[in-house]
């Protein structure tokens, strides 16, 4: 959630920011209903402030009468607050992120190259997409995973299996080297700590509940935003690292084109994740390694890529400020994301109350929240085949995953 004190203190620059976020957003109604239940909370505060006066004197018929009178006020006055407050929090559950000044304007056209590595490939060939690769070399079977589970699932070979081992073990040892713990959190979250991860309200419906209302985790960002929520860290703790493997599962409701087939976009997939938790003023460096932290894998592989920073409209609901990693993909003819980093900024810390004490005074602070994925595993896996591919329709993988595979079994 966003603070609230900016919309009183600097409404003008806050609804600027929110406009650049969602230009749609009701930040007029939200500062009213900001107000009225201030507003109220003052009558309600001096109607309990009169009546506990009236108590201390004596008894006497006025005193009744007035007592009671006050009581029945205080009585409306508290429910009006009540539903006051239930129509405030309503609203502000689904307020966006305030974005960083350097974010540029505009939706996904908007969306501004940073910088890339590599060279796209060329090749005196025809290039394969990563299906028909497939059919060639068996990494994964679509008909398999559809007789078990149906549409958008996929069953992995043992050949795939060894690739997504290798690259989860390249993954983690490359994050480990920049300071963040590998821990194993809980696929199932109660609706409660979607709500501290910023899911819930705004994207009920979208991941997967069970009947005794735990939801299977979208992401790994879920279950770890949650790790330290209530509590109050102290200052020498920060910055917390952790990454995590994890499937991640989604129920990406609607139908897609030909550009999102195959393993890009399905229910259940692998994700290598990063999180950090730090001091407000060290959050843009820290973004900025863990872009880095991701950067790694993809030249440890050798896969053309580039960095995007993202347009206010197309970062994330709980982003103030958010890069993509986007691969080049030869059998479709375009770049596609396999990691996105954001700052959350203070944003998940007042959801789910991750504060720390600053400095001599000791005094709790809201921390800052960060999250990355180090990396998509099938969409690398996508990336890998067809940068890879040859003539033949076989796929040359790079010497750093070659090795790390040999090493596994």
């Amino acid at each position: 959630m966003i603070d609230l004190h900016l919309l009183r203190t600097q409404p003008a620059e806050t609804i600027a920011r929110l406009a650049k976020k969602d230009p749609e957003f009701p930040t007029s109604d939200l500062i009213e209903k900001d107000r009225t239940v201030r507003e109220l909370q003052t009558i309600v505060e001096s109607l309990r402030s009169e009546k506990n006066n009236l108590s201390k004197g004596a008894v006497t018929a006025e005193s009744r009468t007035a007592s009671i009178s006050l009581g029945k006020e205080l009585k409306e006055k508290e429910t009006l607050l009540e539903a006051a407050q239930e129509a405030l929090n309503y609203l502000w559950l689904r307020c966006p992120n305030l974005p960083e000044d350097d974010v540029p304007m505009g939706n996904k056209a908007e969306n501004t190259v940073i910088r890339s590595w590599g060279t796209i490939p060329q090749f005196s060939f025809a290039p394969r997409n990563h299906l028909q690769l497939n059919e060639i070399n068996k990494w994964f079977d679509l008909d398999v995973a559809a007789k078990m589970s149906g549409a958008q699932f996929v069953y992995y070979t043992p050949l795939g299996t060894k690739i997504i081992y290798a690259l989860t073990q390249l993954m983690l040892k490359n994050n480990a080297k920049h300071g963040f713990s590998p821990v194993i959190p809980p696929y199932l979250v109660t609706q409660k700590a979607l709500y501290n991860g910023g899911n819930l309200p705004k994207f009920a419906g979208d991941f997967y509940e069970t009947n005794d209302n735990l939801c299977l985790i979208p992401t790994a960002e879920v279950s770890l935003t949650n790790v330290h929520a209530d509590q109050i860290l102290e200052e020498a703790q920060l910055p917390v690292r952790y990454t995590s493997w994890t499937s991640c599962f989604r129920r990406e409701a609607g139908g897609y084109g030909a550009a999102e087939r195959g393993i890009i976009r399905i229910h259940q997939f692998e994700k290598v994740e990063l999180y950090a938790i730090t001091k407000p003023q060290d959050s843009k460096p820290e973004l900025e390694m863990m872009v880095n932290c991701a950067e790694q894998i993809l030249q440890m592989l050798g896969l053309t890529y580039q960095v995007m920073l993202l347009a206010g409209q197309d970062c994330s609901f709980g982003s103030a400020k958010t890069y993509d990693l986007e691969v080049w993909l030869p059998g479709q003819n375009r770049h596609q994301e396999v990691s996105s980093a954001s700052n959350c900024t203070d944003f998940q810390a007042r959801r789910a109350q991750i504060r720390y004490r600053s400095g001599d005074t000791k005094k709790p602070v809201l921390a800052h929240t960060l999250n990355a994925s180090s990396l998509a595993l099938p969409r690398l896996m996508v990336a890998l085949m067809e940068q890879g591919q040859q003539e033949d329709g076989s796929i040359k993988l790079p010497k750093t995953l070659q090795d790390m595979m040999d090493a596994l079994w």
